[in-house]
């Protein structure tokens, strides 16, 4: 299941009533007063979940907020100044221009120094705006964070705070909410596959067959489909393992969060096949019940099954180990033939609990395999 864990980035009391900047009461979707969501109450995205009290925060931004105003009335008086200096400046050189004993060299560079003067306080004050902006922008975004809203639709499975506490977020930033997005959309079942296994799980992806699973608390075959299929891998006592992400459709919420599930994955299918019984496959005769010309598959040999469960010899090469997997689908199943019994050779394919697929094989159709050998019974007469 995907959650959401939502915190806070301020810190202070949490507010059970609400108000808005007018001093008015926060209303719910419903136009009700808003009240903190308890456990299991769906919300939709951008509700109110909780409300820390912004008073600090909001004298904050008045401070700053006047603090701008403050630093944009010097810009337009440094502006005013700076005008008076260039007319100033330029009536100087107007009357240098008639006559050069009208004013000293020393009272023009005097003006205009003056006005050199006020354009590098004009860039000053100009720098100082931007900065008391930025600081606004701060507190804004700081009485903004007072509201912790829902960042998506989902249902609250955790609440870690009441009204009344408060929230200390200088050091970590605590977790208040969790979120279920979708529970009834779909529902995540986490899954760890073995590696030797991840191969088959991820061509049932791309060919989008059906993962069936159930869980303890309902008798119900719940359906879904692999969703994603993780790199990360854990190992555990050598085991490597990878996590698969199935995703089930929930609508009557039958399926919960922390349910554990018992999955099966449908790997493959295969239609209008013959099929051989798995008991057929385990069947291994004794000699005695054996033709002669199948014993030497029984005499100095290791059962078939025993053969198969055993482990590639660590010596082998990577070419030699392959072709040891691909002989494993090749197995024997038994006939009678007159008094004994006769062995044919197959390859076997797709299996499920009862039956394996028949790839290749002297069988056809309808064709009777031993399973057991039944023990004479003995009728005793009267």
């Amino acid at each position: 299941m995907l959650q959401v864990s939502i915190g806070s980035f301020v810190s202070g009391p949490i507010v059970e009533k609400p108000t808005d900047a007018k001093g008015n009461l926060i209303l719910d979707r419903d136009g009700q007063p808003w009240r903190m969501p308890n456990f299991n109450q769906e919300v939709k995205k951008g509700d109110l979940l909780a409300k820390i009290d912004p008073r600090i925060y909001q004298a904050n931004y008045d401070r700053d907020k006047a603090i701008l105003q403050t630093r944009e009335a010097d810009v337009k008086r440094v502006e005013a100044l700076l005008k008076q200096a260039v007319n100033d400046e330029k009536r100087a050189y107007a009357l240098r221009a008639e006559d050069s004993a009208f004013i000293a060299e020393a009272e023009l560079d005097k003006v205009r120094f003056n006005r050199m003067q006020l354009e590098a306080q004009l860039d000053l004050q100009a720098a100082s705006v931007e900065q008391a902006q930025a600081q606004l922008d701060l507190s804004k975004a700081n009485v903004d964070y007072t509201a912790i809203l829902a960042p998506v639709d989902g249902i609250v499975i955790k609440r870690k705070i009441d009204p009344g506490q408060t929230l200390a977020a200088q050091f970590q930033t605590p977790e208040l909410f969790v979120l279920a997005p979708d529970m009834r959309k779909k529902m995540h079942v986490h899954a760890s596959v073995d590696e030797a296994d991840i191969g088959l799980i991820h061509d049932a992806k791309q060919k989008a067959l059906p993962v069936t699973f159930t869980v303890d608390a309902y008798p119900d075959l719940f359906e879904g489909l692999i969703e994603e299929i993780r790199l990360d891998s854990t190992t555990t006592q050598n085991v490597v393992t990878y996590p698969v992400v199935v995703a089930a459709p929930n609508p009557d919420m039958k399926l919960l969060p922390g349910m554990t599930a018992s999955i099966s994955f449908e790997v493959d299918r295969r239609d209008k096949v013959i099929k051989v019984p798995n008991s057929a496959l385990r069947f291994f005769p004794q000699a005695q019940h054996v033709r002669k010309e199948d014993k030497p598959l029984l005499e100095g040999k290791a059962s078939e099954k025993e053969q198969q469960e055993q482990a590639p010899d660590v010596t082998l090469s990577a070419q030699e180990r392959a072709d040891v997997r691909r002989k494993r689908s090749r197995r024997h199943v038994w006939m009678q033939d007159g008094s004994k019994l006769r062995a044919i050779e197959v390859q076997t394919g797709l299996s499920d609990s009862q039956f394996t697929e028949l790839v290749s094989g002297d069988l056809k159709l309808g064709d009777k395999l031993v399973i057991g050998i039944q023990p004479a019974v003995t009728t005793w007469g009267q």
